[in-house]
């Protein structure tokens, strides 16, 4: 990486690919150069699309942000097939001697989180020379958009690798690493802009079917307060770089609340669409009424450069087996047994939640599986379909889709309404009592009853309903170095291949890293030793 320009490599902005759902069904692609474009509002639109593809494309290939945060977390084992390397196990473990080979991890990440801020940056540097016809709410618009993305894609970086260049225009410079606080303070100035500047209208169906996967301001909101947590919480502040203190996370909460127009949906279980078709109901859809902001996938991607689809599910999958509603995967994510006691019997989020394989009737060849623990998760896995000839196949590829492993669609769910309810109690909402309470008594129905707010019981809470989704080890993380380590640390007998194996997650290595990966060894050798690698790799 000769400069920092090759960190997001030669991949053009001018060259979109398609984006999936609603407004982004559109395939814009445009033969034009830099300074032919950048000219009208309707390119101005295109690059916005283009952005947003980027958000669709940093998980395309190389290791998920979700799956990672995952088998991190105390939820899951990193699991896949037997023969498989051990790189998801040196992921998991945070062990670099666990799969000493792979040097490069990240490195698929790495460059595609770039390429995307760099998309970003790009249109940001030229909105002031297009053409916007007088309509200045139209640039508001899309500069808030666009900044909000940035944002998106920074706080996951600086999560993953916390020591990370910082680029807020495209540049060609080899850049060294950033202070992290560098990074949380542009993260919250964009947040911050998005919030006093985008349009406030609340959801309704109507406006989700043409605008589902486009950023809001309470989807700022949301994303501010989970960077607030986060970083007062690991780093041990009491505000946000100076620029956001816990009322102002609180009060951007409490605005979702009171004025955006979500609302918890009905049954648990409805959220997800193998856990709604396992339990014989509805999917509530995307952009239902819970749903605050999501990355939009569809079944459309192929191998000629439309990479819309959710590449990353599969991982997720049941290993080689299909069993209705379920569709074949790579096995991982596999639940420790300790998860789905957690839950109580009379939790409806136990059975959403976690596919019980034995108690599911399902028959898997354990001898192809790693870590098999009799449990998978059952929110983000491939969903199976039977066709019009009573076949059990997979419901992408029913669909058209040009095969199972890159056509999958389900949406990533960033944050929805629950989880805004929770964090409002956990930032000391007056009304913390009735916002716990609401997820708790979806969870239990007629079995609910209430337990005292505490620190200790919405995390717990927190565990249960958010398990799977991204959020865990964040939580875990956030409690300090080393209650994380005490919460993640264990030593535990697991199945790989049929083979009763001792499995080990080492305190000293999460202490050692921080809990944060590699850096990509490619990076270092193209910076010239400008970056560093993380302490503990």
């Amino acid at each position: 990486m000769k400069k920092i320009y090759l960190y997001i490599a030669t991949v053009a902005l001018l060259t979109f690919g398609s984006c999936s759902d609603s407004f982004l069904d559109s395939n814009p692609k445009t033969g034009s150069t830099e300074g032919t474009f950048y000219k009208t509002k309707s390119d101005a639109e295109k690059a916005l699309v283009g952005c947003y593809d980027g958000l669709q494309q940093i998980w395309s290939s190389g290791v998920s942000f979700p799956l990672m945060s995952e088998i991190c977390s105390d939820n899951c084992y990193a699991g896949v097939g037997n023969g498989d390397a051990l790189n998801y196990q040196a992921i998991e473990e945070l062990n670099p001697l666990r799969a000493p080979s792979y040097k490069d991890l990240f490195n698929d990440n790495w460059k595609a989180y770039y390429n995307a801020i760099f998309r970003c940056n790009t249109l940001l540097v030229k909105l002031d020379g297009i053409d916007w016809e007088g309509d200045d709410a139209a640039k508001l618009s899309v500069e808030c958009q666009t900044r909000f993305l940035r944002a998106y894609f920074y706080f996951d970086m600086v999560r993953i690798w916390e020591n990370i260049p910082l680029l807020t225009e495209p540049s060609d410079e080899n850049l060294p690493q950033a202070d992290p606080d560098e990074v949380y303070a542009v993260i919250a100035s964009d947040l911050k802009y998005a919030i006093d500047n985008m349009n406030s209208q609340a959801y309704s169906s109507s406006w989700a079917e043409k605008n589902d996967g486009r950023a809001t301001k309470w989807a700022a909101q949301a994303l501010l307060a989970r960077v607030y947590l986060f970083y007062t919480g690991y780093y041990g502040k009491s505000d946000l770089v100076g620029l956001v203190s816990q009322a102002e996370a609180l009060q951007g909460l409490e605005d979702i609340i009171s004025n955006g127009g979500y609302d918890l949906v009905d049954d648990f279980a409805a959220l997800w669409p193998a856990s709604a078709a396992y339990s014989g109901i509805d999917y509530a859809g995307k952009g239902n009424k819970e749903t605050i902001f999501a990355i939009k996938y569809n079944y459309t991607s192929n191998y000629d450069g439309n990479s819309d689809g959710n590449h990353w599910l599969v991982m997720m999958g049941l290993r080689g087996v299909m069993h209705y509603p379920y569709s074949q995967g790579w096995g991982s994510c596999t639940v420790p047994e300790r998860v789905w006691n957690a839950y109580s019997p009379n939790d409806k989020r136990r059975t959403a939640s976690i596919i019980d394989i034995a108690g599911e009737g399902i028959t898997q060849d354990i001898n192809d599986q790693r870590e098999y623990t009799g449990y998978a998760n059952k929110k983000y896995t491939p969903k199976s379909v039977y066709n019009d000839a009573g076949e059990l196949v997979d419901e992408a590829v029913d669909l058209g889709a040009a095969d199972f492993q890159i056509g999958q669609f389900q949406d990533y769910v960033v944050v929805r309404y629950a989880d805004v309810l929770l964090m409002a109690a956990e930032l000391g909402s007056p009304n913390a009592q009735n916002y716990f309470d609401q997820v708790r008594q979806r969870a239990y129905q007629a079995a609910f009853t209430s337990i005292p707010v505490s620190q200790a019981n919405i995390l717990e809470e927190r565990r249960l309903e958010l398990a799977f989704e991204g959020i865990r080890y964040w939580d875990v993380l956030r409690q300090g170095l080393t209650q994380a380590a005490s919460i993640l640390a264990e030593t535990t007998t697991v199945q790989n291949g049929g083979v009763a194996t001792q499995k080990v997650i080492d305190a000293a290595n999460i202490i050692n890293t921080r809990g944060f990966q590699q850096i990509p060894n490619e990076q270092i050798s193209q910076s010239n030793g400008v970056l560093e690698q993380n302490s503990g790799w």
